[in-house]
């Protein structure tokens, strides 16, 4: 069954199960309107022209089309934008290396520019020069107060005020930058053209980018999720037509939903797309909650879009190793016999 993608009147692109268009449409989500585009569409059109059988009346529309694109195309312009100019991400090739410690390694051609977390620089090649600047590059005729006010955003993150941008400034050849995970997991490389423009992280993922992504912050607006959903009120979002490199703790796993609700420990869950709703719920009765090991709470995921999720949370496995810390009180779970003791003794530890 086919996937339809629709937007809202700021450019906000969600996707749908066609067997749930028919709804969606008297429930005034989707309107003659409003652009919409599926699999074998070369254009955006309104779908009072592209689904006209399910408007009664409304004959077959105004018929004006959005934009020239192949599948998905993007929108003529998405919100927060520069100027309401389309975003064009540089279109950077790349390769993962590793396997629990990775890198990933970013292809630039010459004038390309990819954008990164301060300190996750692994290497770099001649002719890729970079440079610390406030902000992502993405609204380059952005006035003084807005790149206060977008430095404050990454500030109640937790993250650098500074972003390092790598650009090869050289005249031929391709040129390589590389960027290391911050601790045992995985890469993920996701093309934001491909789940509707955005993606929506906890506040610690955002590795780099291709120049012309946004990163900026979302609010969580269901005070349950904010207080007892694992990352607050404060989490990352992303947003462009280019690639993205996030990172997670431990194997990550994808998973799309289509109108179903998935329940997920609330420090396992990394990453969405547009389309799904985050809440959180009570992890079953008392007794669950209170003895069950699963914590009070679990997330509830549930909509039409991907979801990514991490198995070991950074949180969790450093709240095993203090545990464990001789230094810090815990107990040496590896080495309990007599000459462990012995050895460490020796060792000054």
């Amino acid at each position: 069954m086919a996937t339809w993608h629709y937007a809202d009147a700021n450019k906000q692109q969600y996707q749908i199960d066609e067997s749930q268009l028919a709804a969606a449409v008297q429930q005034g989500v989707i309107a003659p309107n409003t652009p919409v585009w599926t699999s074998g569409m070369a254009n955006w059109q309104v779908a009072g022209q592209a689904i006209s059988q399910l408007f009664p009346g409304n004959g077959n529309g105004n018929g004006n089309q959005l934009h020239q694109a192949s599948g998905p195309p993007p929108m003529t312009s998405v919100q927060g934008s520069a100027g309401g100019m389309p975003i064009q991400s540089h279109e950077v090739d790349y390769e993962i290396f590793g396997d629990d410690m990775q890198i990933v390694e970013v292809e630039l051609d010459p004038g390309e520019t990819v954008i990164a977390e301060a300190g996750a620089m692994n290497y770099v090649e001649q002719d890729i020069h970079f440079e610390a600047k406030m902000g992502d590059g993405s609204q380059p005729n952005e006035g003084l107060m807005g790149k206060l006010l977008a430095v404050g955003k990454r500030a109640l993150t937790g993250e650098s005020i500074f972003m390092t941008h790598f650009t090869h400034r050289g005249s031929g050849g391709k040129r390589r930058v590389a960027f290391a995970a911050p601790y045992p997991g995985k890469i993920m490389a996701v093309n934001l053209k491909d789940i509707g423009g955005e993606i929506t992280c906890q506040k610690d993922a955002f590795l780099c980018a291709a120049m012309g992504t946004q990163v900026t912050i979302a609010f969580n607006k269901r005070l349950g999720a904010g207080f007892f959903g694992g990352e607050g009120f404060i989490l990352q979002r992303l947003r462009g037509d280019g690639m993205a490199f996030m990172h997670a703790g431990g194997t990550v796993v994808e998973k799309e939903l289509k109108g179903e609700t998935l329940r997920v420990d609330t420090g396992c869950l990394v990453a969405f797309s547009p389309g799904i709703t985050y809440d959180i719920q009570r992890a079953g009765n008392l007794k669950s909650m209170f003895f069950g090991g699963e914590g009070l709470f679990l997330a509830t995921l549930s909509g039409h879009g991907k979801v990514w999720l991490q198995s070991l949370p950074f949180s969790r496995m450093a709240d095993r190793i203090l545990a464990h810390a001789p230094s810090a009180g815990g107990q040496s779970t590896g080495e309990g016999s007599l000459l462990g003791g012995i050895g460490r003794m020796i060792d000054g530890n």
